[in-house]
Parts: structure tokens; sequence; C-alpha cells
């Protein structure tokens, strides 16, 4: 466990004796993101990205002074649970925000929602709290899972290809991105494949796509899992069209190098996204990491600022959840990606982009946007949801 307090970045047992009256002053953020394992450059970005933010603020939020504890949840749900309860019972936390995976999110949405605790995700958007599943205490900065994946679906249709082949882990984001490739591709899917989480060998999909020699590739691997993929890819020869969703990111990109040149994702940003408030960000997380910022960055540092904004808006007095929750709804802050808004679900009304892999004038790999493919987009399960704006 991790305590960043005032940002002195000062790691002290003692805060958790801290008197009643300086925790009262204190603002306290639980971070739970996987920092361990394949995926753990996911959790170490989306960690990155929010203690930017906050340090960017000077260490407070609202004027109170911020408190920051990182746990780890080992992308399992099981350790997941353990970890949150620890942040919302010992810890007290405010705000929660985490986590990477949507497996993980599904397991920790509860304990954090029936505490009446403010669960907000820098990354998972599962479609299971987005429909009838919403829930008051739940916001994201992300995305809706299917959205991005979505994306790639309408450019491979609007693009006239007719057979596709469909790769992803087997947990519910996995299922979204699935879901969200279908929705506007009418094409022929030739298979639908899943892997378990973690798989790190894909030389029997590889063999299968390259007999059934589809028009086009559709995968989302996240994190070592995309690492792999790409380079077994490349060294298997194959030239296929490849689209994506988080399988080439800037946090796999690094990895990845040249092979991962020419690859299409989609996304709701990307480094090269010309806002002003963008180009500085990603000018200074390159300068403090000597690595581009991924869209965990960035979504995790969006979440630091809705988190500022609402503790503005209630003007630090957090005992009341319903103006707590209306000034999250608010958003009233500037978001890296421009145009930004939330639905009665929680999840963003936002813009969003087919991307591919370049390099940069500093010789580093980024996604780099290629053309927006929807604009103002709300997901497709906010008409479920019961809560109103």
């Amino acid at each position: 466990m991790k305590r960043l307090a005032g940002f002195g970045f000062a790691v002290a047992m003692g805060a958790l004796a801290s008197t009643g009256a300086i925790a009262q002053d204190k603002v306290k953020v639980g971070l739970i993101v996987t920092l361990s394992g394949p995926s753990a450059v996911l959790g170490q970005q989306a960690r990155n990205g929010l203690e930017m933010a906050f340090k960017d603020l000077g260490g407070k939020v609202g004027g109170k002074e911020v408190e920051l504890i990182v746990v780890d949840d080992e992308l399992k749900p099981d350790v997941a649970v353990t970890k949150v309860k620890g942040l919302l019972e010992r810890d007290k936390v405010d705000f929660v925000v985490g986590p990477i995976f949507s497996n993980v999110l599904g397991a920790i949405a509860k304990p954090v929602t029936d505490s009446q605790t403010f669960l907000i995700s820098p990354n998972a958007g599962s479609s299971a709290l987005a429909g009838k599943s919403c829930n008051p205490f739940f916001f994201a900065t992300s995305y809706q899972n299917d959205q991005v994946h979505q994306i790639s679906g309408k450019v491979a249709q609007d693009r006239g290809y007719k057979k596709v082949y469909l790769l992803a882990p087997n947990y519910q984001a996995g299922k979204d991105a699935m879901a969200g490739f279908k929705r506007d591709f009418k094409g022929e899917v030739l298979e639908e494949s899943y892997v378990p989480l973690n798989t790190l060998d894909f030389q029997s999909e590889l063999a299968k796509i390259a007999s059934m020699k589809p028009d086009a590739i559709y995968t989302f691997m996240p994190g070592g899992m995309g690492v792999n993929l790409v380079k077994q890819y490349r060294q298997a020869g194959l030239t296929i069209p490849v689209f994506s969703a988080f399988t080439v990111d800037e946090a796999t990109l690094p990895a990845q190098g040249e092979a991962a040149l020419g690859m299409f994702a989609g996304s709701n940003w990307a480094p090269n996204l010309d806002t002003p408030q963008n180009k500085k960000f990603v000018d200074a997380y390159v300068a403090a990491h000597n690595a581009v910022p991924a869209t965990y960055a960035f979504q995790a540092y969006d979440a630091g600022l809705l988190i500022d904004s609402a503790v503005r808006g209630v003007k630090g007095d957090l005992s009341n959840k319903d103006a707590v929750r209306a000034a999250l709804r608010k958003a009233d802050f500037t978001s890296l990606r421009g145009s930004f808004k939330f639905s009665a679900n929680g999840f963003p009304v936002q813009d969003f982009y087919l991307t591919k892999v370049g390099k940069r004038a500093d010789g580093k790999y980024e996604t780099q946007i290629v053309e927006k493919v929807f604009s103002n987009y709300a997901d497709p399960y906010v008409k479920d949801c019961a809560l109103t704006n």
C-alpha cells in the first residue's frame, strides 16, 4: 500500500493515526489498479496520471489537502475485494478510483457503492453497470466498454470488409468487445475466439487466422497479452489488417516497437489530440516518465480533475452524498479530451476516433488520430438506466 500525503510523496504510517480534526481537513482517495503481473504497466499508467493531476492541483482538491492511498488488485477479484474493503473500513476513503479490468470492477462495485462511497472508474466500463444495474455512486471517466470496439466494427463495415476473425480474452470486457464490434459490422464473423485472461501464447490462434484468410482481424488484448500477440503476429509473417482496442497503445508500444506500426485502434483520445490542455499533459508526462501516456493515464488524470470539481462544488463538505453526486454529474472541469459530459448512467458522452500506430519526432511510438468516427456519443445501454440527470 502506498500513501501520498499532500504530494510531498513522504510515506508515513503515522498518517493512519491522524486526529479527527486533521482527517476532516483531508480528502482521502483510494486508487485500486493492477500493479503486478503482465498487465502492471496499465495500472502504472493510471497511477501516474492520477498523481500528475493531484500534483498539478497543488496537492489539493477543492482547496483541501488530498491523501492518495494506492493498492494493487493483482488482477484477482477476490484480492481486490479484500483490498477495497481495507480502503473503505480502515482508511475511510472519500472516493475510490479504479480499477483497470472489468472483472475486478464487477467484484468491487457492490462493496464500494453499498458503503455509499463514490467509485470512479478510470478505465473499466462494464455494460453491467451502464444499463439496469447503473448506480448513483458510480461514474466513469473512460467509456462504456462496447464503444471503443464499436469504432473498429463501423470502420470495417464502411471499408467493405466481408469476413473478419475476432479474438479477445474470456472475461466481461472481452465479451463487451465482441458485442461492440458486431454492433455495426454486418459481414461474416469467421470465428469468435476467446482465450484465458493473461494468455501469452497465440500460436494456435494465429495458425487458424492464416488458414481462414479473413479480410481483417479484430482483437482486444490489453497489456502483456497485446505485446505477445503483436510480436507473434509479425513473426508468423501475417499481413492481414489488424484493428483493435488496447492491443496497441502507449502502454504496450514501447515493448512492441516496429511490430505495431500501422496497426489500427479505436479510442476516445490519442496523444496527438489537438487541445491545449492535452498538449501540456502529454509533454509533462513524457518529461516526467520518459514515456508517452496511454488512455489509462489521461482518464485517471481526468478522474483527479473530476474529484477536484466535486469537492469544489460542495465547498469541501462531503457529508451530503446527494450534493456530492450532483457536483460529480456536473463535471465542472476541462477534460483533456475536449468535449465531455455525463449520461444519466454516469458514463461519458464524448467523441471517438480511429487511430493508427506511428512514430513521434523523438522516436517514441504513439497512436495517432486517423479520423473521428462518432461525435458526442452516449453508450447504447443508458436507455435501460433508471437514474435521471
